[in-house]
């Protein structure tokens, strides 16, 4: 599909985290770009003053809102998904609703659509599990370690099945860890950027031995919409990510530097997930090679805008569950003394 002004795109989940820079990087190449959102996590003010976009509250898993959505449009990016790992422990057929089911939905209709020239399906890289060898390239085994993670690839292999019987233009982009500005979840950079502005640099914390692979998030919309453009990407699976992991006891030490305080790491089993993924790194090699893309921002810069975003802007998280599993944990125990 070639790159024009007047190109149509679809954008599931384009008020949230990533979809709100995959957003505004479209407008930003002339598309006229519709967001379907049903602002669970999403934000109206994350995409709130960009031209040539319409925002439609919807969910994907409602077949008329798709159809309705995807008439006379040229292409989908569909981001829209459950995506907080511990949720999933307590919530698992909502997961595969919304991320498997959900997705089967947007790529079916948008092939009935008889319009929708390109899909670009967005995964992760938690469908791999923890690596196997180092670094991770499109061919790792796929060994999921959360109840997320299978219903991620439950939805990929059945939009790559669906691409293979329909011959349906579409790519799959696995992003590596997220992180940057507009965030939606308690991931763990947040996480972290909150203890320590509340503390005097005191965070608890589970693994922090674990390691990932951590790329800014315009970088990661900016591979995501160079795929849309690119024939070469057609029937591909595509890594996205620096190519560089970190532990998070690391992490906690560059973001303390940044905030100006003394790290001290308190350990919290209750935060340790019991199926952890111990390490993720990206091989970025075939996304250079085909979509011409790299990271641009370094870690330490991409952290230092983190922070600053997070400590001008502040951040409130809109989930449409509790959230971190403690919750589930402290009222389990609380049953038990009873």
């Amino acid at each position: 599909m070639k790159e024009t002004p007047e190109t149509r795109v679809v954008v599931t989940g384009g008020a949230g985290f990533i979809g709100s820079f995959v957003t505004k990087q479209l407008v930003e190449k002339g598309c006229h770009v519709t967001v379907l959102d049903n602002l669970s996590s999403g934000k109206p003010e994350y995409i709130a003053g960009l031209d040539r976009v319409s925002l439609v509250k919807g969910d994907i898993c409602d077949e008329k809102a798709v159809q309705e959505v995807l008439k006379d449009k040229d292409a989908v990016v569909h981001l829209a998904a459950l995506p907080f790992i511990p949720d999933s422990y307590y919530f698992p057929e909502e997961f595969f609703r919304v991320n498997s089911m959900g997705t089967v939905n947007v790529v079916w209709k948008a092939i009935q659509s008889e319009a929708v020239e390109k899909f670009i399906h967005i995964s992760s890289s938690e469908v791999y599990g923890s690596a196997i060898h180092i670094p991770m390239n499109e061919d790792h085994p796929t060994l999921p370690h959360s109840t997320y993670a299978v219903s991620k690839l439950a939805g990929d292999r059945a939009v790559f099945t669906m691409y293979k019987e329909h011959s349906f233009p579409t790519v799959i982009i696995r992003p590596f860890n997220s992180y940057g500005p507009n965030i939606t979840q308690p991931y763990i950079i947040p996480e972290i950027i909150s203890q320590l502005q509340a503390t005097d640099g005191h965070v608890k914390l589970g693994n922090t031995d674990s390691s990932r692979d951590f790329t800014y998030v315009t970088d990661i919309a900016e591979g995501i919409t160079l795929a849309l453009f690119k024939d070469e990407a057609v029937g591909e699976t595509i890594n996205l990510g620096s190519g560089r992991d970190v532990k998070i006891r690391e992490i906690v030490s560059l973001v303390a530097d940044i905030m100006g305080k003394n790290a001290e790491i308190e350990r919290d089993l209750s935060r340790i997930r019991s199926y952890d993924v111990a390490r993720l790194v990206c091989d970025n090699s075939k996304a250079q090679r085909l979509l011409g893309w790299k990271p641009k921002v370094a870690l330490e810069e991409g952290l230092r805008r983190t922070v600053e975003w997070i400590l001008r802007a502040g951040i409130t998280f809109k989930t449409p569950f509790k959230g971190w599993p403690r919750t589930y944990r402290e009222a389990r125990n609380q049953l038990v003394q009873a």
